[in-house]
């Protein structure tokens, strides 16, 4: 994987870090668990299924995030989805109202729920006090990433990019002791994956909470391929073509959905520990884990869940970042401004950790909607343009050479690649 030989430059694997960190979440925890435990167990086949469809659009909008991309006057770049927008769009309205549902979603909804994720992992200890914890909680973790946001952007990809490889290997070794631990039930649990998931009798009979609904949205929330939100920290990555980019992007989903939510669903399921609406949450995963590591286990999973969430909640913020230099006329706001903002964003997430967990799952689903219904089709519109990449990519490869990225080898204006020309 290239590294950038400028220190200003972000190379691809921070770039594929901070998008990482922002997809591998407390989504991979307490999504999966609250999709078992409501939808059931088919709702794992289901986000599978979206992990496969997901790394294709991931590749997609993260290689046309590269193709579309600016320059700052320090050589650095920028860029995402509101800037192949206004290239189909042929205006900046669309983009204005993507970056708005894109700085909704990030700095408000996911933080919300990234919040309470993390606060709920602690009501299985005996000292969890339903009136004061959350608020403490909220508090603590609301400092930490206030910390990090006023020391800049740079220390963001930083820290992400040395928590994040620490944090999933962790967690990956402790599922697959659990699920060794329980290999005869494998078998079992596949069995029960595949059956619930084709349970056509009871999916049409109540769609709404069925393992179909509950596995799309969760895969979706969990691995964020479409959505909009990886093209941002693809786009400032230094590469010599954009093809490169996206291919390093569809490994982010598969860490996100083939490893990490199959690492918890396996280990809970497996264990024999009972699903229900009323076990929803981090302490289904926490029971899961206690019988195999006693009392050590529920500790554990608290350690992750402020891991995931504190990496997530910093790598959300990254991307809002680009919206709001796309908001202000392509140039970085003042940092007054930002001061301001980050100030109402560390609110935010202080509130996420008081309010209710349905709240916080609709806000991030409806928030979530609004980008993905303006980013696919944008998508589906240009991806001819990435298709083109890969097969110049791809011809260059053929021959021995290390692909660099010319706008007319795409038949593309280089007007149009303000980056590249």
């Amino acid at each position: 994987m290239e590294k950038p030989e400028d220190n200003q430059k972000v190379s691809p694997f921070q770039a594929l870090m901070v998008s990482t960190a922002s997809r591998v979440g407390t989504g991979n925890i307490v999504g999966v668990a609250t999709a078992i435990t409501i939808g059931g167990p088919g709702a794992c086949f289901w986000m599978w299924l979206m992990c496969i469809i997901g790394a294709s659009s991931a590749f997609i909008e993260s290689t046309l995030a590269q193709i579309f991309k600016r320059k700052n006057s320090d050589g650095t770049c920028y860029g995402g989805p509101a800037y192949y927008i206004e290239k189909v769009a042929k205006s900046g309205v669309i983009s204005v109202l993507f970056c708005i549902c894109l700085i909704t979603t990030y700095a408000f909804g996911f933080n919300l729920l990234c919040s309470y994720n993390l606060q709920s992992s602690f009501e299985i200890y005996g000292f969890y006090d339903p009136a004061w914890s959350p608020v403490i909680i909220g508090a603590a973790v609301a400092a930490a990433v206030a910390f990090c946001l006023y020391g800049g952007g740079k220390r963001i990809i930083g820290i992400t990019e040395k928590v994040v490889p620490f944090m999933g290997i962790g967690y990956v070794l402790v599922s697959l002791i659990v699920i060794f631990t329980h290999i005869g039930n494998i078998p079992q649990t596949f069995s029960l994956i595949m059956r619930d998931a084709f349970d056509f009798k009871a999916i049409l009979g109540g769609l709404s909470g069925s393992c179909l609904v509950y596995g799309i949205k969760r895969g979706l929330y969990s691995n964020e391929s479409g959505v909009g939100s990886a093209p941002n920290a693809s786009a400032s990555a230094d590469v010599t073509h954009p093809v490169k980019q996206g291919l390093v992007q569809t490994i982010s989903v598969y860490i996100d959905t083939m490893l990490l939510c199959t690492a918890t669903a396996l280990m809970c399921l497996s264990s024999g520990t009972d699903y229900s609406p009323e076990m929803s949450g981090a302490g289904y995963v926490q029971k899961a884990v206690s019988i195999t590591f006693g009392n050590v286990g529920p500790v554990f999973i608290t350690i992750a869940m402020v891991m995931f969430a504190f990496t997530t909640l910093i790598g959300n913020l990254y991307y809002v970042d680009n919206a709001l230099i796309y908001l202000n006329r392509k140039k970085k706001p003042s940092a007054q401004f930002m001061n301001i903002f980050y100030a109402f964003c560390v609110a935010v997430i202080f509130v996420g950790a008081l309010i209710p967990m349905d709240f916080a799952w609709t806000m991030a689903d409806i928030t979530m909607g609004g980008m993905t219904l303006i980013n696919v089709p944008c998508c589906l519109i240009l991806s001819g343009v990435a298709v083109k990449a890969l097969r110049d990519f791809e011809s260059q490869r053929k021959k021995g050479l290390n692909p660099h990225f010319h706008p007319r080898n795409i038949e593309l204006n280089p007007s149009e690649a303000d980056f590249w020309k």
